[in-house]
This record gives structure tokens, C-alpha cells and sequence, in this order.
């Protein structure tokens, strides 16, 4: 069959030129094994993300596509449009009823595998391929009703189109009818005498059951009680079942000649295209489930701008995904914020009280941007993102004693390594770095490597408690995560632009611990 949709694309021309709905060109994609975990996504919850992403979706295997980043604006931009075409609920529904209807052919397959007899075996296979045709000739018609207007849809619409069109396609649902025609039309009789089970052919008897019922009609007296015994219907045949049917195929064997030559012939009948279509397009299901809560709460999504030649980057009232989807799950509010870099600003400097929401801050900028190259809608309103080349998360760890270095000896190591692999076109997220260290050795340290990062002209946002670094020069900009001014113990989790001044944050300590002036004056005074 994979053959057959080779010489089926040569002879259509462009008519017939579908890839992949998930992956624009050749070059894109599909992945060919497995795809290694990004090594920032721990630090950005998006192991996470995954994780829940794709529960109940094991049999199609999703994780490689959640974790390989596109690279091309245009494929970008065709992942956009395939999703918008889904937000249409004719064709979401009818992606839906192929997938159970794909699901329910591979269960028949199953059943085939799994039972003993031949003759069952072979039904089941029979009632594979019905379910197989049948899904397709309504995905089919459920195409042309939503009119599709994305590129991958167009052109997946226009192949199936001419695979149901196709002599093999034909053939296989000719077949299945002439195949069914036949067994339906097999008719035997069994005479029972004791042990002895004798099957004849049919020549015009009675129904005998019918026969008996009509008797006991006579006697019946209005609706009582049921006392039959309930027959459980296995799937497997047991033995008396399957010699029956081994008699029945003796008697009138061109039906089941038809069968077995059936499963021989479409051995291999579903088609490769069907096949990863019905894999690759539970990507956008599985993703529009997960957001689906934090759009019931509210929150908004947008497809963003997605350029590889501009590092202005914006979106407003944005968040942190997974964090958002674990409090819209439990009804609990979630905060916005909004963020933007413009013409040579390049790195954000986020400070403030701690648990203020600066480490959700420097997620969320990851986040976003990630959720941007991998061709999904991202959470905010109105965002324009940088198609980066490789994204490195340092996020403060704990101190590893099997290494035998120290915890600011590590925080070094890693910093020289992610400079190294940076490039102008790379994104760094600083989380808290060298917190084991005096503060003029830490205010030295981040001097020499925002320098570097600056040098680079990459992307950054650096979570410090260093005020000082907001003030390096044109290219920073400063954001502190605010406090409620009239209890300053209380945090809003708002990360606004802003000048750094420490003032509230100071403030918050001093109340935290009883040093501010009212509290001093009254400790004396007692």
C-alpha cells in the first residue's frame, strides 16, 4: 500500500502533494526514533506539560513531537493555521469520530491476534477493514462540509480524496462487500441427540426457536419476573462452536474460500498516510485539551508572530503555563503579566521579594517562547516571539556532593558551558546564580556574564537579587514583582517594568522581623 501512494502522488501531480499535517516539508519532520528531553525542560516545568499533555494518548507515542522544535517560520505558521481550521467543530468532530473509529479498527485487529481459531480470526480481521473504510468515507465527506482553509488540511483533503477514489481502494471495499454477501447467505441446520451434534444443510425447515416461543405465547399472562440465566458472550469461539463452523465451511466452502483469500490479499490494508495522519493530527487534540481548562477560566490564547529576524518580543497578560493549568484546575486565580523588548533592548532583570513570582516570570518568557517554535498557540494576548536557535535555562540547583565541587565552582561550570554553545540568536534564562557567594563577588560574577550575553546581543532574563545589574546600560530592562502597598508581607505576583529601588522589598523584610521603625520605637519604649 505504501507503494501504491508513491505511484498515487507521481501520476496526481500537486494535486496530491501531502506530507504531514504536523510537518510542512520533508526537512521538518517526522523525527525517524525517538527525541532526547530538551535539557531546559525540568527547569521550565515542561517535563510536565508533557507528561500531562499526553496522558491518554500512549498508542500514539506524541512525546517526540512535543519535544522537536520547528525551525522555519513558514512551518511554524503551518502548525497556526491547522489549529484554527480545528477550532471549526464540524471538522474537530469529524478528526474525533476518525479516531475512534481508527481505534475501534485496531481493537478488531487485536481480536485477531489474540484469538485461536482461524475462522474467527479472520472475521475479525473482515470487520477491521469495514470499520477501516467506513471511517474514511466519512472523514471524507466531514472534510468537504468544514471546507478547510489550512494548507495541511487542503492537502490532505485532496489525497484522500483520490485514495477513495483509487482502484485499490475500490477493490478493497468491492471485496469486502462480495465477502460479506457471501457468509450472510450461508444457511445450516444442527440436529442434537444427546452429545452428538450433527450439522446439515439448510433446505427450507423451520425455525425451531421461533417454534417453541410460539407455544409459550399461548400461556403468557401479562409481564413476570425474569428468571433466565444470563449467557455471557465471549469473544473466543469455544470448541464446539468452532467444529460447527468447520462443518458449516465443509458444506458450503466458497464463502470461506473468499474469506481466507481476502485476508491474503489486503494483508497490509491500511494505508501509511492514513496511518500517521491519525497519529500526527492527536498532536493538536492533545494540546487543545490541555489548554481547555484555562480557557473555560478566562485566560487567553493567541497564535503568535513568530520571526527569526526581529528580537522585539511582546505579549501581553501572558503566564505560566503550567502553573495555570494546575490552579485552573483547582478554581484558583491566575495572575498576568505583560512583557516586551524593544529596539535594543535585550535582557530582562527581574527583582524583588522572593516568592513574588520573578521565577514564574523567567518560565514564562521560556515557556512561551518554546510554545512558539513548536507551532501552538501560547498563552497571552497579541505575542511576538523569536524564532531562537537553542534555548539554556540556569536555574539555581542544589549542591551535588558526588561531584566534589562546590556549589559556586558548579554554578561557574554551567555558565561557562552555556556561553560557549550561545549565540546571537540564542535565549538564556538566569535564575537566582551565584546566591552561595558575597554579594560583591556575585554583583562581579553577573557583571562579566550579562557583559558576555550582551556581547552576543541574545535574549535574557535574569532573576537576581542584585539590584545593580537593572542599570547596566540601554540594553536591560529592569521588572520587579510587586507587593501589596498597603500590607507589604502580602505579594500580587505582578512583575511590572519598572526602575529597581529595593524599597518595598526592603520594607517587607524589616517588617517580616519586627526591625521597622514603629516596631524598634516600640520594643524600646516596652
Amino acid at each position: 500500500m505504501r507503494a501504491l501512494a508513491t505511484s498515487m502522488r507521481s501520476e496526481q501531480g500537486n494535486k496530491m502533494e501531502f506530507h504531514s499535517i504536523l510537518f510542512e516539508t520533508i526537512e521538518d519532520g517526522p523525527p525517524t526514533g525517538d527525541v532526547k528531553e530538551p535539557e531546559f525542560f525540568g527547569d521550565l516545568n515542561l517535563d510536565q506539560f508533557v507528561n500531562e499533555a499526553t496522558r491518554g494518548f500512549d498508542e500514539y507515542n506524541l512525546v517526540p513531537f512535543f519535544r522537536m522544535e520547528l525551525s522555519r517560520e513558514s512551518a511554524v505558521t503551518f502548525r497556526h493555521e491547522v489549529m484554527q481550521d480545528l477550532d471549526d467543530q464540524g471538522l474537530l468532530l469529524g478528526v474525533q469520530e476518525l479516531a475512534l473509529a481508527m481505534r475501534k479498527m485496531r481493537a478488531c485487529l487485536g481480536e485477531a491476534r489474540k484469538l485461536h481459531f482461524k475462522r474467527q480470526k479472520q472475521w475479525w480481521f473482515l470487520e477491521a477493514t469495514s470499520r477501516y473504510c467506513s471511517a474514511l468515507r466519512s472523514f471524507g465527506d466531514a472534510l468537504r462540509a468544514a471546507g478547510p482553509r489550512s494548507r495541511g488540511f487542503q492537502a490532505f483533503a485532496s489525497w484522500l480524496t483520490t485514495y477513495l477514489q483509487s482502484e485499490a481502494f475500490a477493490k478493497l471495499t468491492s471485496d469486502i462487500g462480495q465477502v460479506r454477501v457471501a457468509l450472510a447467505r450461508v444457511r445450516y441446520c444442527i440436529h442434537l441427540d444427546g452429545n452428538a451434534v450433527t450439522v446439515l444443510n439448510y433446505d427450507g425447515e423451520d425455525d425451531y426457536g421461533t417454534y417453541v416461543l410460539g407455544i409459550f405465547e399461548r400461556f403468557k399472562q401479562g409481564d413476570v419476573k425474569d428468571h433466565s440465566v444470563e449467557q455471557k458472550d465471549w469473544p473466543e469461539m469455544n470448541h464446539v462452536e468452532a467444529q460447527v463452523l468447520d462443518c458449516v465451511a465443509e458444506l458450503d466452502p466458497q464463502p470461506f474460500m473468499l474469506l481466507e483469500t481476502f485476508c491474503t490479499i489486503h494483508a497490509d490494508f491500511v494505508d501509511f498516510t492514513i496511518a500517521a495522519f491519525d497519529r500526527e493530527v492527536q498532536f493538536y487534540i492533545a494540546y487543545r485539551n490541555y489548554i481547555q481548562p484555562c480557557r473555560e477560566a478566562g485566560l487567553h490564547f493567541s497564535y503568535p508572530v513568530v520571526s527569526g529576524a526581529t528580537k522585539a518580543v511582546s505579549c501581553e497578560a501572558t503566564f505560566d503555563l503550567v502553573l495555570a493549568h494546575k490552579l485552573c484546575t483547582t478554581k484558583v486565580m491566575v495572575v498576568c503579566n505583560d512583557l516586551s523588548l524593544e529596539g535594543p533592548e535585550r535582557i530582562f532583570v527581574v527583582s524583588g521579594p522572593n516568592n513574588g513570582g520573578k521565577t514564574t516570570f523567567a518560565r514564562t518568557f521560556g515557556q512561551i517562547h518554546f510554545l512558539g517554535r513548536l507551532g501552538c498557540a501560547v498563552p497571552g494576548r497579541n505575542a511576538h516571539l523569536f524564532l531562537y536557535d537553542h534555548l539554556f535555562a540556569h536555574f539555581e540547583r542544589e549542591e551535588n556532593t558526588q561531584d566534589l565541587r562546590g556549589k559556586l565552582q558548579d554554578d561557574l561550570i554551567r555558565m561557562h558551558e552555556v556561553l560557549e554553545a550561545s549565540t546571537s540568536r540564542s535565549i538564556i534564562l538566569m535564575n537566582e546564580i551565584f546566591s552561595s557567594t558575597t554579594l560583591a563577588d556575585a554583583l562581579f560574577l553577573c557583571r562579566r556574564i550579562i557583559g558576555e550575553i550582551i556581547k552576543r546581543d541574545a535574549l535574557c532574563v535574569c532573576v537576581t537579587f542584585i539590584e545593580e545589574l537593572a542599570r547596566l546600560g540601554p540594553q536591560i530592562v529592569s521588572m520587579v514583582s510587586e507587593v501589596n502597598p498597603d500590607d507589604l508581607s502580602v505579594r500580587t505576583f505582578r512583575v511590572r517594568r519598572r526602575p529597581a529601588d529595593g524599597h518595598a522589598y526592603a520594607l517587607s523584610v524589616a517588617e517580616q522581623y519586627g526591625l521597622t521603625y514603629e516596631r524598634i520605637k516600640e520594643r524600646l519604649a516596652s
